[in-house]
């Protein structure tokens, strides 16, 4: 299973379907810009959601298919 990370900044979708390396990376950035620019935006502001993808189905990468193998 694979896990995707999709970052918010007041409930608004700022990032979607980041990679662990990349959902680090931006969200230390994030962080930062927060911190040291002024934004309307406060550190409490900034939050994040981890979603596990389950592969199956026809073995393409769907949010709409069941987890679990090929039936055939």
């Amino acid at each position: 299973m694979e896990k995707v990370y999709h970052i918010y900044a007041k409930e608004e979708c700022l990032y979607n379907n980041l990679n662990e390396r990349q959902f680090n990376k931006t969200w230390e950035t994030l962080k930062g810009m927060v911190g040291l620019m002024q934004t309307d935006y406060q550190l409490e502001d900034l939050t994040y959601e981890e979603v596990v993808c389950a592969h199956g189905g026809s073995g393409v990468d769907s949010p709409y298919e069941p987890p679990g193998s090929d039936s055939y």
